[in-house]
């Protein structure tokens, strides 16, 4: 007979497993998206970014939660795409969603795009770069105010800059 902790852990290992493996499965839907105003070939792109980075930007895998140091980053300044460098959050947005990625409740103006999502069998929304189409996480309606929004975004497809100290 099963039990209850059998099929939570079940669960919980096909959630962080699953995403993850999507990314060397999967046909990145980035390429159909359209054009962006930042292109690389693959061969680039890959000699570029990291591999887990590669995965998830190019490939749209999901790092495992509670593994990006971009977490515990808590200073000011600007989140930025780690395939293009565009400025895509601020940090007075974000939040401790206890997801186990960092979250953010509004992206800068004209950084992010968003698609639907069915791979799993229902419906999200992808959040990707507006500059190079990097795949960057997803966002839900179950954020703060003042939006109501979280963008659980992947930390290996972001960099962070520090706002520079005032003297």
């Amino acid at each position: 007979m099963t039990d209850r902790r059998t099929v939570l852990t079940v669960a919980l290992s096909a959630a962080t497993i699953l995403p993850f493996a999507r990314g060397f499965l999967a046909t990145p839907a980035i390429a159909a998206a359209g054009s962006f105003p930042y292109r690389l070939t693959e061969a680039q792109w890959r000699a570029k970014l990291p591999a887990d980075a590669f995965a998830v930007l190019r490939q749209e895998a999901t790092e495992r939660p509670f593994t990006s140091p971009l977490n515990d980053e808590h200073r000011a300044g600007v989140f930025r795409c780690r395939g293009c460098a565009l400025p895509l959050f601020g940090s007075a947005t974000k939040f401790d969603s206890g997801t186990g990625w960092p979250s953010f409740f509004r992206p800068l103006p004209k950084a992010v795009g968003t698609s639907t999502d069915t791979s799993f069998g229902f419906t999200r929304t992808e959040v990707h770069c507006a500059r190079c189409g990097g795949h960057l996480g997803h966002v839900f309606n179950d954020g703060p105010p003042p939006t109501g929004l979280r963008y659980c975004m992947n930390g290996v497809a972001l960099t962070f800059s520090p706002s520079p100290k005032k003297a």
